[in-house]
């Protein structure tokens, strides 16, 4: 199989018209995934899996959601490289940056005890749960972003 990467940015549909039943659904499922997780963590997550998945329009909307939220310009510009990036991010938010990860990319097929076991130490029960459920909502938003090509830019947080 052959991939090819295109460098055409045109949009190709607007999703939320054409699957309006689909994209409520998915928005009903994104705000019930991210109850009770921190809003800073969360949307440390959302980027990190968005920019994983090369995925402009989320990168975009999730920057701009983090900083709302009270996020630092310093952990946003490091995100790319949190693993190298020392104490700026709490051992909870590095298990569950780990847990992105890993769950986005799903090598050899699975999500090693090593990045599942310090996330379950660190998030209990419904929260490791939720954090689970982010994670998977905000892969499927990126593959509707990067499949129907949203544009990023004109997304303001409210």
């Amino acid at each position: 199989m052959t991939t090819h990467k295109s460098t055409e940015s045109t949009p190709r549909m607007h999703f939320a018209q054409a699957a309006p039943e689909v994209y409520k659904a998915m928005v009903q499922l994104d705000a019930a995934a991210r109850k009770g997780l921190d809003p800073e963590l969360v949307e440390l997550v959302k980027i990190r899996a968005s920019q994983i998945n090369h995925c402009a329009f989320c990168i975009d909307m999730h920057i701009k959601d983090a900083r709302a939220a009270g996020e630092s310009e310093e952990r946003i510009y490091l995100l790319n490289a949190w693993e190298e990036a020392g104490e700026t991010y709490t051992p909870k938010e590095r298990a569950a940056l780990a847990l992105t990860e890993a769950v986005t990319v799903l090598t050899d097929g699975f999500v090693p005890d090593e990045v599942y076991d310090p996330a379950a130490t660190h998030f209990e029960g419904q929260e490791l749960a939720q954090l689970i459920a982010m994670i998977l909502t905000i892969n499927a938003w990126n593959r509707i972003g990067v499949t129907t090509r949203m544009a990023p830019g004109a997304y303001t947080p409210g």
